[in-house]
């Protein structure tokens, strides 16, 4: 960028360009700069950008900087300019003013996407903590901005760098500690926005890797990615790496006697994902949970049931614990109905009806067929259990034996076969009483 001037200077050379008609060219240049700019950039997102949901990678960079895309261009667009102009000796006061704004618009743009991939849910859910950390950092922003233009910026610059604030037995300067939280904050959150960026190219990735694999990896990446921003943050601070010894002797103490659970639920989780005992989508019952796997975490796993419910079990609980996987081999459930008819019927026609009847169900297998077992001789009929088989538990069961029992119920009622019902005989011994007579009603005249 151009060099800074104080701002009687820069506002004289501003008015200064307005009574010349060269002006003409720092205005044509800043109008024609940011259209290409702002036009290349949909161009880029519109042809590139539907490639990242076939997991194309071109197309995943375009839409991750798809913010910052067009100021960003126009910002290396207005520096050609500028180049150019000086080049015939034109002046280019105008473009020292716009190459910032531009500039400070990416760095607004590009931090408020970082925070939001990383921090928001989905990328839409916003907190209004959030929202009220973009607003100040956005005045701030401006205000560096404000400074660079005026040249004040160099003034505040040395006065932070002149007062020193006492740590320990060192002292710092706020422009040291300004900067060494500037590079510690930028650096977390590159690696965090990397991993989440990760995560989700892997997830979308077309391929045979199974998903297991993809969530180890991604959790992977994302661990080594902050602790290589970690280590590179301390180094740029200035921290010996080799205190990081004792820490990490704490940290194990700390492991041993306080944090055990929370490791173990960890070290469980990776243990989930390699071992491919659980995978996202299976139907399965842990203790009183039960429901689908939506999300296998590092530390806890996420069952939803079908009532839309949604239950965080602990991957320790996954692990030491017996686990009831509807789909781990085989996704096919047998599911059985009781059903009571008459003893003059005919067992054999009936047997086959009701199997007859459970087939016509839409979510019965047809291989295996139903089949129908005679069970027992109840005090009122002969009991007969009919079983079928699912192949999709996660989406129910008691829908799908409901609509068993509605078409054997419909084959009983077509066939005129009776389903009984508890029948008692009362007996009256001794003589029977003689009927009460009835009384007779008095009429009260009226008045």
């Amino acid at each position: 960028m151009a060099q800074q001037q104080p701002l009687l200077n820069l506002i004289e050379d501003l008015t200064g360009d307005l009574g010349d008609p060269r002006i003409l060219w720092q205005i044509g240049a800043i109008a024609l700069c940011a259209a290409l700019g702002f036009g290349l950039a949909r161009v880029l997102k519109k042809r590139f950008g539907r490639q990242e949901a076939q997991g194309g990678v071109l197309g995943f960079g375009v839409e991750s900087f798809g913010r910052v895309m067009a100021p960003l261009m126009v910002v290396g667009l207005l520096a050609l300019a500028r180049l150019v102009l000086l080049r015939y000796h034109f002046h280019v006061n105008w473009l020292d003013v716009a190459q910032p704004i531009f500039g400070s618009l990416v760095v607004i743009r590009f931090t408020f996407y970082l925070i939001r991939r990383v921090f928001a849910r989905n990328g839409r859910t916003i907190s209004p903590g959030m929202l009220a950390f973009e607003k100040v950092f956005q005045l701030l922003v401006w205000l560096a901005f404000v400074l660079y233009v005026t040249g004040m910026w160099v003034d505040v610059f040395d006065v932070m760098e002149g007062t020193k604030l006492p740590i320990g037995k060192y002292k710092v300067s706020i422009a040291d500690i300004l900067q060494a939280s500037a590079s510690v904050i930028v650096l977390l959150m590159l690696a965090l926005w990397a991993g989440a960026a990760l995560e989700e190219w892997l997830m979308k990735m077309q391929g045979g890797m199974h998903t297991n694999l993809r969530v180890v990896l991604s959790r992977t990446a994302r661990a080594v990615l902050i602790l290589v921003a970690v280590l590179m943050s301390l180094s740029l601070v200035g921290i010996d790496l080799t205190v990081l010894s004792v820490f990490g002797g704490a940290l194990g103490v700390g492991l041993g006697l306080g944090l055990q659970k929370i490791a173990s639920n960890y070290v469980s989780g990776f243990v989930i994902l390699l071992d491919r005992s659980l995978t996202i989508g299976d139907m399965i019952t842990v203790d009183k949970y039960s429901g689908r796997v939506t999300q296998i975490n590092t530390r806890y796993t996420v069952l939803q049931s079908l009532d839309g419910m949604e239950s965080i079990v602990p991957n320790e609980m996954l692990v030491s614990g017996a686990v009831q996987n509807s789909s781990l081999t085989n996704s096919r459930v047998n599911l059985s109905t009781k059903v009571s008819v008459a003893y003059d019927t005919d067992v054999d026609f009936v047997i086959r009806l009701l199997g007859e009847a459970a087939q016509t169900v839409e979510r019965v297998l047809k291989e295996p067929a139903p089949s129908v077992n005679l069970t027992a001789f109840g005090a009122d009929g002969l009991d007969l259990t009919v079983n079928f088989w699912i192949d999709d538990p996660e989406n129910g069961r008691g829908g799908v034996t409901s609509d068993v029992n509605r078409a054997i119920w419909r084959a009983l009622k077509e066939n005129n076969i009776s389903v009984p019902f508890p029948q008692r005989e009362m007996r009256i011994l001794g003589p029977v009483p003689a009927p009460l007579a009835p009384q007779e009603s008095t009429t009260v005249p009226s008045e």
